[in-house]
């Protein structure tokens, strides 16, 4: 016995829904073809294949004396790059806090749409442009990078600032003022104990972020070390690129570890 009959149960009609992607993949296979046609894409090959730059990245360079020499170098590339995230990333975190508390609702009101209108414009360019920009400005070096950071950091954070603050016990500082406490009192005693351990734990997870963006920066002149990269990779030493590339990633996995590690602690 058909149990749809004896139950009365309705299939839902699919043919909207077959329509619909039919469609969407007319339009993205229309799209795709516009762009391949309309583009001058060449392919002209490469002198090694990926097999041997595999084996020249993370296996000679085991083995190159060049490459053994110069890893402390290296390594003073890398300190250099987390000490431009680290203090990116601690301006970031301090004066996201009063941009955060302006763009948040239950806080300022009204006036929570300029600070969302501050934070847009800061999340709307890339860490490597204000870097352009702050290369451009104060010259060449790990100030660029740490200005970068810092400026682009804000946006960030200060949104997630702001949404934390918003999602806060306001009947907590509701009792402050009813017992007299006045609006700055009420903010230290109210409202920052209930956001100081998100605060810190993304700020920890923004550090994260700026390390690996701080190894990018590099390549437009604002330290670290992602401008021995680019000219190694420029020279075609490859031996050379795949230490600094394992060197990065195992900094950036034990960052990771720990950060992880931290962030289950404060939260």
């Amino acid at each position: 016995m058909n149990l749809d009959k004896q139950f009365n149960i309705q299939r839902p009609d699919r043919t909207k829904y077959w329509i619909k992607f039919g469609l969407i993949t007319l339009i993205m296979a229309a799209l795709y073809f516009i762009a391949i046609s309309t583009t001058n894409l060449s392919y002209k090959g490469s002198r090694l294949s990926a097999f041997d730059l595999f084996k020249r990245l993370f296996f000679d360079t085991f083995f190159d004396a060049t490459v053994q020499a110069r890893i402390p170098m290296y390594i003073g590339f890398m300190f250099e790059t987390l000490a431009i995230a680290f203090a990116g990333t601690l301006i970031g975190a301090i004066l996201a806090i009063p941009v955060g508390f302006l763009a948040a609702k239950n806080m300022s009101g009204h006036l929570s749409s300029i600070g969302k209108g501050i934070l847009n414009a800061i999340r709307a360019f890339p860490e490597i442009l204000f870097a352009i920009i702050f290369v451009a400005s104060v010259g060449m070096g790990p100030y660029a990078g740490v200005l970068a950071i810092g400026i682009n950091s804000i946006g960030m954070l200060g949104k997630l600032y702001s949404e934390v603050i918003e999602s806060i016990d306001m009947s907590v500082v509701e009792a402050l003022k009813a017992s007299g406490a006045n609006r700055l009192q009420a903010m230290w005693y109210g409202v920052i104990p209930q956001v100081i351990p998100e605060f810190s734990s993304y700020a920890i997870y923004r550090f994260e972020i700026d390390v690996r963006a701080s190894t990018i920066l590099g390549m437009v002149g604002a330290g670290g070390i992602g401008a021995p990269i680019i000219l190694a990779s420029n020279q075609r030493a490859w031996e050379q690129v795949g230490m600094m590339l394992i060197i990065i990633i195992v900094v950036v996995t034990v960052i990771d570890y720990l950060s992880a590690y931290i962030r289950k602690r404060i939260v």
